[in-house]
């Protein structure tokens, strides 16, 4: 039931081990990734954190200035906890957040979970021609 479950934005509450311990084996977009790299990427962005009373079981993280544009990265749910919504409520819950809205672009990349993120607004983009990168290690 997903009344067992909260969604909070409090960073003390995050379990960095476990979120480190998922994207650099769990994800795809994140292997191998550094303790240090995801401590520092935690401290400069706006957080969630998913937990069953009280024990972490799902991350997402916003990269925002918070008045034009944010980047949605790190989503997971764990494996035992997917299938009950989370995903879903964790998303609406970020959409809805306060100090999220009004902004001009979202932005977010994504291998498998598109239909997810439709549900949300996002779509492909519009003229991809606009957009560049500048990829300095090779993810996906």
């Amino acid at each position: 039931m997903i009344t067992d479950y909260t969604i909070s934005t409090d960073k003390s509450q995050l379990n960095v081990p476990l979120i480190r311990e998922f994207l650099s084996q769990q994800s795809y977009w994140a292997k191998n990734i550094p303790l240090d790299i995801v401590e520092r990427s935690i401290a400069n962005s706006l957080c969630f954190g998913v937990y069953q009373h009280g024990q972490q079981v799902g991350f997402a993280r916003v990269i925002t200035d918070q008045a034009t544009f944010a980047y949605l990265s790190d989503v997971f749910i764990l494996p035992e906890h997917r299938g009950k919504g989370l995903s879903k409520w964790l998303i609406q819950t970020i959409s809805d957040w306060p100090e999220l809205q009004g902004l001009r672009r979202w932005m977010l990349a994504t291998r498998d979970a598109h239909s997810l993120y439709e549900q949300f607004g996002f779509r492909a983009i519009d003229n991809p021609d606009f957009f560049m990168q500048r990829k300095l290690i090779e993810t996906y």
